[in-house]
């Protein structure tokens, strides 16, 4: 278990369908732990969840064949390599950034994350738009978040509610699985909400008050992160950038471009954050404090859902109610990423761009050519060519590279 499970975290690039790719073929394929059946089931389980839907299944797989300690095993190996990438990354982009080279090659990763947005957005829509209402959905979590930023945890709640009351009339299918003691469950949530909430009452209690507010946002980003980390980047940027001033918006894309280089799930983004965040409050002590914080209370969350869900995955599959309110879910984020998308193109577009009460404006006088010519030859390769995410990135910063040598 361990030589697999390791394999899947140190070789996890490309996105979660590229992960849970790779986690069919190995535990279903080659080694036969799941079944296929087993598989979707615990998929669309953790689909259900907030948090990353890869992690989770590796996971729950680990539980599924050796309990909670293979569970926390699958979990560990499948976060820590990109959690370690992400750390020297981070440190490094704090102390060298802000140099012209180091800048100029960030104009190719920008370029680059404006497409690989819109890619994401391109797959989800495919899946999650299939009939009018998610079609409404989504325009309305749009015109909400990009006109009158309506905070994404409201969203998220209106189309879940709107996706149950949808559901009505349809029936629960009886499940044949065998009743988990509720005394069992109850111990589970216990001991993982305190494990979730202890580093936080224990910066609280030392008065460390940055850290504390950290945490309490990456904690409550942690319960709204349905549809993947592009669906919470937008909310985490408005709040990160413009409500706590802990990084810029040239940072925050520049850390959403690295994070995609790296092994493991996307919202080690969130680690990036809190490192730069540490880095800024005291430098680099602070700054790896601030990120194993930000690690511990995105990730140990999702195993509260799986150690404490996984007993009951059958029955709750068999529920349209629950389903339904994940399409609802699922419809609204096409909508948020498209305004991911937008928000992201202005700021690399146009050199300034103006937050008003309905949305941001780019002033016109700061157009960047460079940049729309860059974001073109980036969607080519992206979405013309199908070329790998890692391969167009580094073909970016190369190209940026040689248009700063030229100059």
């Amino acid at each position: 278990m361990f030589r697999v499970f390791g394999r899947i975290g140190l070789l996890s690039f490309g996105g979660p369908a590229a992960q849970i790719s790779m986690m069919h073929e190995d535990l279903v394929v080659r080694h036969k732990w799941l079944s296929e059946q087993q598989f979707l089931g615990a998929l669309s389980f953790c689909m259900l969840l907030p948090g990353p839907e890869a992690m989770q299944l590796a996971t729950y797989a680990g539980w599924r064949l050796r309990g909670v300690p293979g569970g926390l095993m699958a979990g560990l190996l499948f976060v820590l390599p990109g959690a370690f990438v992400i750390l020297a990354l981070a440190l490094g982009y704090a102390y060298y950034g802000q140099l012209p080279l180091v800048q100029a090659l960030f104009l190719g990763v920008k370029a680059a994350v404006v497409v690989i947005v819109l890619q994401a957005l391109l797959n989800l829509a495919r899946r999650a738009l299939v009939g009018r209402q998610s079609w409404v959905l989504a325009v309305l979590g749009f015109a909400a978040m990009f006109f009158l930023s309506v905070p994404f945890p409201l969203i998220i709640g209106a189309a879940a509610m709107w996706g149950y009351l949808a559901s009505r009339g349809q029936v629960n299918r009886p499940s044949p699985t065998t009743p988990v003691p509720l005394a069992a469950t109850l111990r589970t949530a216990t001991l993982w909400g305190a494990l979730w909430g202890a580093p936080i009452v224990v910066a609280w209690a030392l008065g460390a008050a940055f850290l504390t507010d950290l945490a309490l946002f990456f904690s409550k980003l942690a319960l709204v992160t349905f549809g993947g980390a592009y669906a919470v980047l937008a909310y985490m940027t408005e709040t990160v950038v413009a409500t706590k001033g802990w990084l810029s918006t040239a940072q925050m894309i520049d850390a959403l471009g690295l994070a995609e280089t790296t092994p493991g799930p996307l919202i080690l983004v969130t680690e990036f954050v809190g490192l730069l965040a540490g880095f800024a409050q005291g430098g680099p002590g602070q700054a790896v404090l601030a990120g194993a914080l930000t690690l511990w209370v995105t990730f140990t969350p999702c195993f509260l859902w799986i150690f404490t869900g996984a007993p009951y995955i059958e029955r709750l599959l068999e529920r349209p109610r629950l389903k339904g309110a994940l399409a609802g879910i699922s419809a609204a984020v096409v909508g948020v990423i498209a305004n991911l998308s937008v928000w992201f193109a202005l700021h690399v577009l146009f050199k300034r761009v103006q937050q008003t009460r309905f949305g941001p404006v780019p002033d016109l006088t700061s157009f960047s050519p460079l940049s729309l010519v860059m974001m073109m030859i980036a969607g080519v390769f992206l979405l013309g060519l199908r070329q790998s995410m890692l391969r167009v990135l580094a073909g970016m910063v190369l190209f940026a590279g040689a248009i700063y040598g030229l100059r």
